[in-house]
């Protein structure tokens, strides 16, 4: 969207700002939530969100998806009836997540003794990612104001979606992910915001084994990713990072200290 603004000598300007929109999640047309969203790409993000909030495991249970931007609203229907709906719902947790993020009933208990596959990673690998992933974050740089998440396998970025929240966009990524049938034993995914709790639980239910960011990472974050044993990597621009879990299998191929 293009508006007007003013600099700081008083000279109006054109610039392009995100437009975030309200989407009110259904499930069997029991209300769940609602997202603010760039709404790009709404059939993953919302059946990305209902699989990390544990709503549904079985896409084979997915019988169609509404999407109505004029009513601001995305129908889930199944196949047969979802049990515990009501009961998650009881249990709400609103998490650091950009705008406001919550996490639904028992997802910790469903993660309980669970590790993703253990894989080691190249240094260059990791330089190779970040290379790649400068090409993308398009509606930032035009507009500012969100954030981008991909999932990358080498040096390849497999699929990029920027949203007004990190968390959003890697739910997006993950019900893309599932939809697909796609593994995460050998990617890499990567955020340019900060690694929470719930950044990392997400990641961890999609199985894959390395987080990258641009950002730091909290306490309880660190505390997820090493129970989970996720390779972390933040504050990773251009030849920098830092490896907060994981640097044991890390192969630093690339030699000599980069200033």
């Amino acid at each position: 969207m293009q508006v007007t603004v003013v600099d700081e000598y008083g000279e109006p300007l054109s610039k392009e700002i995100a437009c975030e929109r309200p989407l009110t999640v259904m499930l069997n047309w029991k209300e769940i939530v609602t997202l603010m969203t760039l709404g790009s790409r709404p059939e993953h993000l919302v059946l990305g969100y209902l699989k990390n909030q544990g709503f549904i495991s079985d896409s084979s249970l997915l019988e169609s998806i509404i999407i109505d931007w004029e009513t601001s609203s995305a129908a889930v229907i199944t196949k047969e009836k979802i049990e515990g709906v009501d009961k998650a719902l009881e249990k709400k947790t609103v998490t650091s997540g950009c705008g406001q993020g919550t996490m639904y009933g028992n997802v910790m208990k469903q993660l309980e003794g669970y590790q993703v596959p253990q894989v080691k990673i190249k240094q260059s690998e990791i330089y190779s990612a970040l290379e790649a992933l400068t090409h993308y974050n398009d509606t930032y740089k035009k507009a500012g104001a969100v954030h981008g998440c991909a999932v990358c396998l080498n040096n390849k970025v497999l699929s990029f979606v920027e949203d007004v929240g990190r968390h959003n966009a890697v739910d997006t990524l993950a019900g893309e992910m599932w939809l697909d049938e796609q593994l995460g034993k050998d990617k890499i995914f990567y955020t340019t915001g900060r690694l929470t709790s719930e950044m990392v639980i997400k990641v961890a239910q999609m199985g894959i084994p390395v987080l990258l960011s641009r950002s730091g990472v909290t306490q309880m974050g660190l505390d997820l990713a090493a129970q989970f044993g996720i390779t972390t990597i933040a504050r990773a621009k251009g030849l920098r990072f830092q490896v907060f879990t994981g640097s044991e299998k890390i192969d630093f191929d690339v030699k000599g200290k980069t200033n």
